[in-house]
């Protein structure tokens, strides 16, 4: 479900939590239609299915976003 451990010059580093909407609309602000629509779109981090109506994210990749570190997404909204 997670990602494996992986490794840095500090040591393991642990496994990303997936986080449920609810979470990701209040970490980014941004409205259910708004996160869809950008992710359809290249914007925005792909979701997992967990289950027929289940979906997360990683926990990583959703603040790697906030924090601007993957340029190509915010090349692609711009």
């Amino acid at each position: 479900m997670s990602k494996e451990w992986e490794f840095d010059r500090d040591g393991p580093k642990r496994p990303s939590r997936l986080i449920r909407i609810k979470e990701v609309q209040y970490r980014t602000g941004l409205g259910r239609s708004t996160i869809y629509r950008w992710m359809n779109q290249g914007k925005f981090p792909k979701s997992v299915r967990l289950g027929s109506f289940l979906v997360a994210w990683h926990e990583d990749e959703i603040e790697s976003w906030i924090a601007g570190d993957d340029d190509d997404y915010l090349r692609r909204i711009v």
